[in-house]
């Protein structure tokens, strides 16, 4: 187990080591055994959180600001509206100032491919305490950490040699984010799975990230492929988990980038397509999903879903994530 996370930012999983990412699963599930105990666990007494939300959240904003007082300390719930960043204030001013009052600073920043993820480097070179990413268009760390929890309590017997779909789904809201898939199969590749990564041919992911996903699985004695089909990428899987996302290149364009989607209203998570996978087999979703259009009731209401478990680990997660970075025993900080 590593001991010396305090003060290190958690922007992607992929800047952590497999053993950190280890660590940080065996606390999460600690944490969720003293919570289900009603056992203290005031890890960070008087400290503080400052937590910014560019976009909208339930999960993320939720899981934290309540860990956070679980863990004896206090979040702030901001967003730049009521900031000085609507009048031009700097990623560098907001991270020494932030950092000078508390104890680490959050982040979401999702919805414009190249803005979130390099606002989050900028504050945190400024900043003296930890950055965690809740969200930015390159990677949603803090959702794949529960997904790895949920996949590893579901089969703890390990997950190496088991499939996972990370499909595009249709939606018609708008254009999510592209994160969430990203963070799977950086992660996901890590382990020894075999990921499946389908959409249709215009929903793409970033180069850099599919390029890091091959090279991790052939570093872990697993696989990584793409197609094009959700019926092959479904076919013996052991974990689906079907998301739409958008077009890098559209997200500026929405009512295009909407018209294209609509062309691939068939991209749906049914009990046919279900029925495609193991007997085993869990479905996942990172919350909230387009019902009717990304699912059907009866999938994730049905004997496969485990969102809810899924949507209870970010609680847990969260907790681990802050006690390891901004609290902890070791030397000086590492922050980067």
């Amino acid at each position: 187990m590593i001991t010396t996370l305090r003060g290190k930012d958690y922007l992607t999983t992929q800047e952590w080591s497999t053993e950190e990412i280890d660590t940080l699963v065996d606390v999460s599930h600690d944490l969720k055994r003293s919570f289900a105990l009603g056992s203290p666990t005031r890890l960070l007494p008087d400290k503080t959180l400052f937590m910014i939300f560019f976009d909208k959240s339930t999960r993320t904003r939720n899981a934290f600001e309540a860990g956070m007082t679980q863990l004896g300390g206090h979040a702030h719930d901001l967003t730049p509206d009521v900031m000085q960043i609507s009048h031009g204030e700097s990623p560098k001013d907001t991270g020494i100032i932030l950092s000078r009052y508390g104890h680490g600073l959050a982040i979401r920043h999702d919805l414009e491919p190249g803005a979130g993820d390099s606002y989050m480097r900028e504050v945190a070179q400024h900043a003296d305490v930890p950055v965690i990413n809740l969200q930015s268009d390159v990677d949603h760390p803090t959702q794949t950490i529960a997904d790895l929890m949920t996949m590893r309590e579901k089969f703890p017997e390990g997950l190496r040699g088991l499939t996972i779909a990370v499909s595009w789904a249709y939606a018609p809201s708008y254009a999510k984010p592209m994160s969430v898939p990203q963070g799977l199969i950086w992660l996901m590749t890590r382990f020894g799975m075999n990921v499946r990564l389908a959409h249709p041919p215009e929903y793409t992911l970033m180069s850099h990230i599919v390029e890091d996903a091959r090279n991790n699985a052939a570093a872990s004695g697993g696989s990584f492929e793409i197609v094009h089909d959700m019926d092959s990428a479904f076919e013996g899987a052991d974990i689906v988990y079907p998301k739409s996302w958008g077009i890098e290149e559209l997200f500026s364009r929405p009512e295009e980038a909407l018209a294209i989607s609509a062309r691939y209203r068939d991209w749906i998570c049914d009990e046919r397509r279900m029925g495609l996978t193991n007997p085993h087999s869990i479905y996942m979703h990172c919350l909230p999903a387009d019902r009717g259009y990304e699912v059907t009731d009866e999938v994730i209401d049905g004997s496969h879903s485990v969102v809810y478990d899924e949507a209870e680990n970010r609680l847990h997660t969260a907790k681990a994530i802050m006690a390891l970075t901004m609290g902890g025993k070791g030397g000086p900080a590492e922050h980067a």
